[in-house]
């Protein structure tokens, strides 16, 4: 089903995109929340409009966007968390917000958790490669590592790797 998003969707696209998607995810996820309309031809028109008068104003933005991409991409924010005993689950979560809060300590630059795109809670120490969306054209890529000073490092990036290679071996 073709749909129009009325906002960035994670793994789906960006606001004011055409995308193809399957129709029971557009009735029972996308529609009810208000996230995309359908794509006939009087909302194609509008869409075109729309994204006229959006443009220019878009034009200005990204020069401040490629401004703070060149600050933020490949930037390595740390993050301490607890683990138990098996010394790789985290006793809670690191969110959106966590991570654009530590952004914010160590580059100055202010993101709203919407920017942020950690898709479900990280819960496991390693590294992640986090998107952030600054404009619609632009994304930045940072680093975040979550650490427990106490639980050595190298154990959970073993146990990630053999499961990553487990999983490949099954497929």
């Amino acid at each position: 089903m073709k749909v129009i998003l009325q906002h960035t969707v994670p793994n789906v696209g960006k606001e004011g995109t055409v995308v193809v998607v399957a129709g029971g995810y557009a009735r029972n996820y996308l529609f009810p929340r208000g996230l995309a309309i359908i794509a006939d031809r009087s909302q194609m028109k509008a869409l075109e409009h729309k994204k006229a008068r959006v443009d220019a104003k878009l034009a200005a933005t990204k020069a401040d966007a490629e401004t703070l991409k060149e600050k933020l991409h490949g930037l390595e924010i740390k993050i301490e968390g607890k683990v138990g005993k098996d010394a790789g689950k985290l006793f809670g979560a690191i969110t959106s917000q966590d991570v654009a809060d530590h952004i914010a300590k160590a580059s100055g630059i202010k993101l709203e958790k919407k920017q942020v795109g950690v898709l479900e809670p990280i819960k496991r120490l390693g590294t992640f490669a986090i998107q952030i969306d600054l404009h619609r054209d632009v994304d930045a890529t940072v680093n975040v590592v979550v650490f427990d000073p106490a639980a050595p490092v190298e154990a959970p990036k073993v146990v990630e790797e053999e499961a990553a290679a487990e999983e490949f071996v099954e497929a």
